[in-house]
């Protein structure tokens, strides 16, 4: 069964990002800033460093890969929500090197801004609660009974 909720746009915000800022901590100190508790992420640009994580479905843990290189962000998306009562985003990044190898995987700390310009959607609708999915191991989108069933 695919849950879903309807929501309505009701603002946007874009701009550039600080140089040498944490990418993650700074688009989530715009989020805070902003009011926005839901909503869509999305930016490009570049880092000086990066860090992203993978999630091992088996072990259900993160494995982190550091690369210490400038590269291009050739696409973040991601969400904001709400995790512990916190504003929280949740972001994929894909990375590319001089040579145009690329690299992807969860935006983490320590991603480091050398220019970036970023898209922030907010939306209006029922706060999105992220809480432990045992089935998985993550913590999900609790709907709850707000959703619309969408049948197959």
């Amino acid at each position: 069964m695919v849950q879903m909720i309807p929501v309505k746009h009701a603002k946007a915000i874009m701009g550039r990002l600080r140089h040498g800022a944490d990418l993650l901590e700074e688009i989530t100190a715009i989020c805070r800033e902003h009011g926005i508790r839901l909503g869509r992420i999305e930016a490009i640009g570049a880092v000086k460093k990066a860090s992203i994580g993978f999630y091992d479905q088996q072990t259900r843990t993160y494995a982190y890969l550091t690369l210490v290189k400038a590269m291009e962000i050739t696409k973040l998306s991601g969400n904001v929500s709400i995790k512990d009562g916190e504003v929280f985003v949740h972001a994929h990044i894909t990375l590319a090197d001089d040579t145009g190898r690329a690299y992807g995987g969860h935006l983490a700390p320590g991603t480091i801004v050398f220019a970036c310009e970023c898209i922030i959607e907010a939306f209006e609708g029922p706060a999105l609660e992220r809480v432990f999915d045992e089935e998985t191991g993550l913590a999900l989108w609790d709907i709850g009974g707000t959703e619309t069933e969408l049948k197959k």
